[in-house]
């Protein structure tokens, strides 16, 4: 199933405001991020939380490719709940360090969002 841009969700955010939306969640996962590096020694698997966090990015800047190249709807879909997932999984770990976890909190959401607009393409098209 291929994706066709006729057809735009309506809850669709304007192309202007997705830039600087990442700019602020990339900060936000940073500075997350630094602040569970620097409590690495209080983790029993620090590595696993870093692991965590670079598959999530990873997986994340694919699914640019995916969305711009491709253009594969069910790959878009299983991508974004795979980013989901980790970024859950990698919340999950980060409650230690409280502030951290809640700095995660704003990408979720995004994401999630993400998922429903995915969703509706996937919808549209079959």
């Amino acid at each position: 199933m291929t994706f066709t841009s006729e057809y735009e969700p309506f809850f669709q955010p304007p192309g202007w405001i997705v830039g600087p939306i990442w700019v602020v969640l990339y900060t936000t996962l940073a500075i997350s991020f630094t602040m569970v590096y620097e409590k690495r020694s209080e983790f029993s698997r620090p590595y696993l939380i870093f692991g965590l966090f670079f598959t999530q990015l990873a997986l994340n800047l694919s699914w640019v490719d995916v969305f711009n190249s491709e253009k594969y709807l069910t790959s878009l879909l299983m991508l974004v709940f795979m980013i989901i997932f980790t970024i859950l999984y990698a919340y999950m770990t980060y409650s230690k360090v409280k502030k951290a976890s809640q700095l995660v909190w704003p990408y979720i959401a995004w994401i999630s969002f993400a998922a429903l607009i995915n969703t509706a393409y996937y919808l549209e098209a079959s």
